[in-house]
């Protein structure tokens, strides 16, 4: 039978299932939805999938960590679970409040680490392994995107870039009753091959983004014993595959129509990278951010497009004389080169050797914000920081803990 705080518990994981289903759905499906390749309905359907198949394979390994590794199972009484929820939403809360992703697995390990502290039972050795990764993370995530963006993305633009034809992608056709899809008469090859990619590419982020933070809702309380790993993945499944059919749809316009200024393709190249990087560390059992290896992917994939305009033997010369490059040169600037959106946006059909790009062209605006990356970077260490001296202080205080 249900407890009354067994209920309560329920409804926190499933408030923090929703909430995950809200933000990932437009992370993992905004491109696709954006270029018109699947509709909203088609990728809250496509999210529910495979964020429930990500949950369920290599998402175990993380409810294990989270729910017996960092802290015995058995302090997560029923009480404890309920409390360690509570600083996940809160988490969710704060990042919505500051329009900055924060983490829900960092901040869900912070208050796990609190409740650890406060009962003198902490296993460091593990804690050591997950912040090793969650500073490592991030730095892989910038310099993949960062070698892409200096060295392959002008040939990926010429290679894949994704023109729409006019009209629809597909058409449908009957054999018999039975409907099928066929490429409608303006749609190429290039086309379709290429929109293809974009879903299954969202496919692969929604599987990475189940695998990461299904134990996020349920790992306390599959801790507890209240309820099974197979209950606690279907729980947080069925919760985040409402809140894809449901508050999805915002962040699907936002991700989709109103960020323009981060191409197709870009976009793309970050789903890659950042869900191949969180699934490997889901399947290493550890819980990391997948904003935070997105948001850095972005970054490092801009301020690597905006460096072609400077050879390395230049800008290391440079460095040496305390001077400016030839490129900071023409723009009048320091050796410093900014970072700009249009770096990424710029198309050619004939890519030019780094160093002979028109600076110009790639260096105007400001991806590659100090002041507002500071930010980000701060409320990453401020929120599973704070969640975990609030843990403490809740669990020194009130110990119901086992």
């Amino acid at each position: 039978m249900l407890g009354p705080l067994l209920v309560v518990g329920l409804a926190v994981a499933a408030f923090v299932g929703f909430n995950i289903g809200g933000s990932s759905t437009g992370v993992a499906f905004g491109p696709a939805v954006g270029s018109d390749v699947v509709s909203k309905l088609g990728a809250a359907a496509l999210m529910a999938a495979f964020a429930l198949l990500g949950g369920w394979t290599v998402g175990r390994n993380v409810v294990a960590t989270m729910g017996g590794d960092i802290v015995p199972a058995e302090l997560f009484t029923l009480g404890a679970s309920v409390g360690v929820l509570f600083f996940v939403g809160l988490a969710l809360l704060v990042s919505n409040l500051f329009g900055v992703p924060a983490s829900t697995s960092m901040t869900a390990v912070g208050a796990i680490a609190g409740l650890g502290v406060a009962a003198g039972n902490i296993d460091w050795g593990v804690m050591g392994r997950i912040v090793s990764w969650w500073l490592v993370a991030p730095i892989i995530a910038f310099w993949v995107c960062a070698v892409v963006g200096r060295y392959l993305y002008p040939y990926l633009d010429v290679w894949f870039r994704i023109d729409q034809s006019e009209g629809p992608l597909l058409e449908y056709r009957r054999a018999a009753s039975i409907p099928y899809p066929v490429p409608a008469a303006n749609t190429n090859r290039r086309e379709l091959v290429s929109s293809v990619l974009v879903v299954v590419i969202g496919c692969y982020m929604a599987f990475s983004a189940g695998a990461s933070n299904v134990a996020n809702a349920v790992a306390p309380l599959v801790g507890s014993e209240a309820i099974t790993t197979d209950q606690g993945i279907l729980l947080a499944g069925g919760a985040i595959a409402l809140g894809a059919f449901t508050i999805a749809r915002r962040t699907l316009d936002t991700v989709g129509n109103d960020l323009t200024d981060l191409p197709l393709l870009a976009a793309l190249i970050v789903e890659v990278v950042s869900a191949s990087l969180i699934t490997f560390l889901s399947y290493l059992g550890i819980p990391a951010s997948l904003a935070v290896s997105a948001t850095m992917c972005i970054v490092g994939l801009g301020w690597g497009r905006a460096t072609r305009v400077v050879k390395v033997r230049n800008a290391a010369s440079a460095a040496m004389r305390g001077g400016k490059t030839d490129a900071s040169a023409r723009q009048g600037g320091e050796a410093s080169t900014p970072m700009s959106v249009n770096a990424l946006t710029a198309e050619s059909d004939e890519v030019q050797k780094i160093g002979e790009e028109d600076p110009a062209e790639l260096s105007t605006g400001d991806l590659f914000d100090p002041s507002a990356t500071g930010r980000v970077v701060v409320l990453w260490i401020l929120t599973p920081s704070i969640s975990a001296v609030a843990s403490f202080l809740l669990f020194e205080f009130v110990p119901i803990y086992g």
